[in-house]
């Protein structure tokens, strides 16, 4: 039934603890296969997952690193159940996830669903901001800001990913708010308001660490969501547009600060393609 995807680079220790955490699954591992997709890893990852979980994980190895959308599609395209659901390699899921997950979908008949979630940082148990507030329904509206669906508590069948594609290899961040974006604009998703993985923070390697002014790749994200979903409402498009002018302001103007005028006049471009004045 379920497909559960794991990209993983060079966190040999970190993934065991989200493999047992999968394992431990009350639904009964007859339900899922486990893919993990090792981007390249120099650390042994690969041979290590082997070793310690054996036949009950299938691994891909990569050959070269290609970053972490290019691992979840090249798991999608192994994945021979019909809803995937993905874990990034740092976080965990508490046992009844897919149990939880399983019913709902049952009983609500939408092709996506996603729960809440426990926030750890450096070892710590922090609470999440208002703004990281989640919802069910026609999310569109609260997707706009910023990621309102977490990649590790997500479940998506698999005709989702047939019919809109899969994620966008070429950004190297922000891409599950992109694709996000891209479900919201077609689709109502279904949300358990119980708190079903452990999301941890916090580690130099992460993402979200390793790239300034994130909100480049979220202007990207809408510039193309524009371009290529022409069955927008004019409310939707129009509150992604205002969206985009916003966060593409706020870049250009931060690019202007630190003299970074390649960044600057990329901002520049989606300004003028979607808004008259230039900050």
């Amino acid at each position: 039934m379920f497909s559960v995807i794991i990209p993983v680079y060079n966190r040999r220790e970190l993934v065991s603890r989200a493999l047992r955490s999968v394992l431990s699954q009350r639904i009964g591992a007859e339900a899922f296969e486990v893919i993990v997709v090792d981007d390249a890893s120099q650390d042994g990852t690969a041979e290590a997952v082997r070793r310690e979980f054996g036949a009950s994980v299938q691994v891909i190895e990569m050959q070269e690193n290609s970053g972490v959308s290019a691992a979840r599609n090249r798991g999608i395209g192994r994945a021979r159940g019909q809803w995937l659901a993905f874990l990034d390699s740092d976080d965990e899921w508490l046992p009844d996830k897919l149990d939880r997950q399983t019913r709902a979908l049952a009983r609500t008949s939408l092709p996506v669903c996603h729960t809440d979630e426990i926030w750890v940082r450096n070892g710590v148990r922090v609470n999440p901001h208002k703004h990281h507030q989640k919802y069910g329904g026609d999310i569109f509206l609260q997707a706009l800001p910023l990621c309102v669906m977490s990649p590790s508590s997500i479940v998506i069948h698999r005709e989702v990913f047939d019919e809109i594609g899969g994620f966008d290899e070429g950004l190297p961040a922000c891409e599950d708010y992109e694709l996000w974006l891209r479900i919201a604009a077609r689709w109502s998703v279904c949300y358990i308001p119980e708190k079903l993985i452990v999301k941890y923070g916090g580690h130099a390697d992460q993402l979200s660490q390793a790239y300034y002014a994130m909100d480049r790749f979220r202007v990207y994200a809408l510039d193309r969501l524009l371009q290529n979903v022409p069955e927008l409402s004019y409310e939707k498009c129009e509150a992604a547009r205002q969206m985009l002018v916003r966060k593409a302001g706020i870049v250009y103007r931060g690019a202007l600060r630190h003299d970074n005028a390649e960044l600057a006049h990329s901002m520049e471009g989606y300004l003028k393609r979607w808004d008259r004045e230039i900050p």
